[in-house]
C-alpha cells in the first residue's frame, strides 16, 4: 500500500500541504519515496504543561509542531526519525490518559491521544512503519534513549537531595541523563551524552557517578511502568507557545 502511494499525486499534493503549514522556516518534507501515513492533533507533555502538538507521520519520519493556525500554520517543526524510535504505552492516570512514551537516542517524551482507539491506531501504525524500515535497512532497534523529563509540576523540592526546595530563586534543573528535576547544587556537572549533544550537558551527582564508573546502564530509570504515576496535572491549560522542554536547563 506505502509503496503504491510513494509516487502517487494525491500523495504528493498531501506533502506539499504540510510543507506549506510550516512555511520558510520548516524543513522540506518532499523526497521520493516518502509517504504521508496520517496526521492528527496530539497532547504532548512538555516541561510546564501539557500541550496540543500537530502530528504527522511519514513512512519514515514523524513531524511536529506549534498550532498556530488549525490546518493552515504551524511552527516549531521538530523532524524525528522513525528507525531510531521505540514506543511504550503508558497506563491511564487522572485526567491523563491514552498516551504513550516516543524514545529516541536525542529526546524523548510523551504524548496523549483524545481516545483509546486514537491512540491503539497511532501506536499501531508507528510500529509498522518502524518494522519496515528496519527490515529495509537490516539494521536493529536502537537501545539508546533520551530520558523523559519529570515535569516541572511534579517536584517541589530536588528528586535528588529531597531538600532543597524551589522558588523563582533557586531553580529547577534538569538532569539529561536520568530527567529527574534537581536543585543547581546537584546538578552542577556536565557530562559528554553524544547521542543528545556534542557538548557536555548538565547531569546530576548521582548520574555522573555512574556514569563515571561505567555503569551507565543503572543510572536511567525505567519509565514506561512507573512513569505515569508522577504525571496528575490536568490537561486544561494549554497554548500554543513555544516548547520548554528544549529549555537549556
Amino acid at each position: 500500500m506505502v509503496d503504491r502511494l510513494a509516487n502517487s499525486e494525491a500523495n504528493t499534493r498531501r506533502i506539499s500541504i504540510v510543507e506549506n503549514c510550516f512555511g520558510a522556516a520548516g524543513q522540506p518534507l518532499t523526497i521520493p519515496g516518502r509517504v504521508l501515513i496520517g496526521e492528527g492533533v496530539l497532547t504532548k507533555l512538555c516541561r510546564k504543561k501539557p500541550k496540543a502538538r500537530q502530528f504527522f507521520l511519514f513512512n519514515d519520519i514523524l513531524v511536529y509542531g506549534n498550532i498556530v493556525i488549525q490546518k493552515k500554520k504551524y511552527n516549531k517543526q521538530h523532524i524525528i526519525p522513525l528507525e531510531n524510535v521505540t514506543i511504550d504505552s503508558i497506563k491511564d492516570e487522572g485526567d491523563l490518559r491514552n498516551g504513550w512514551l516516543i524514545k529516541t537516542p536525542t529526546k524523548s517524551f510523551a504524548v496523549y491521544a483524545a481516545t483509546a482507539t486514537e491512540k491503539s491506531e497511532w501506536m499501531n501504525h508507528i510500529n509498522k512503519c518502524v518494522t519496515d524500515l528496519l527490515s529495509k535497512s537490516g539494521k536493529t532497534p536502537s537501545n539508546d534513549h533520551a530520558a523523559v523529563w519529570v515535569p516541572d509540576s511534579e517536584a517541589t523540592v530536588c528528586m535528588r537531595c529531597q531538600k532543597a526546595k524551589f522558588t523563582p530563586v533557586n531553580r529547577r534543573h534538569h538532569c539529561r541523563k536520568c530527567g529527574f528535576v534537581v536543585c543547581g547544587p546537584c546538578s552542577e556537572k556536565r557530562f559528554l551524552l553524544p547521542s543528545q549533544s556534542s557538548k557536555p550537558v548538565r547531569i546530576c551527582d548521582f548520574c555522573y557517578d555512574l556514569l563515571s564508573t561505567g555503569e551507565m546502564a543503572t543510572c536511567q530509570p525505567a519509565r514506561s511502568d512507573s512513569y505515569s504515576q508522577s504525571l496528575k496535572s490536568p490537561l486544561n491549560d494549554m497554548s500554543d507557545d513555544d516548547d520548554d522542554d528544549d529549555s537549556s536547563d
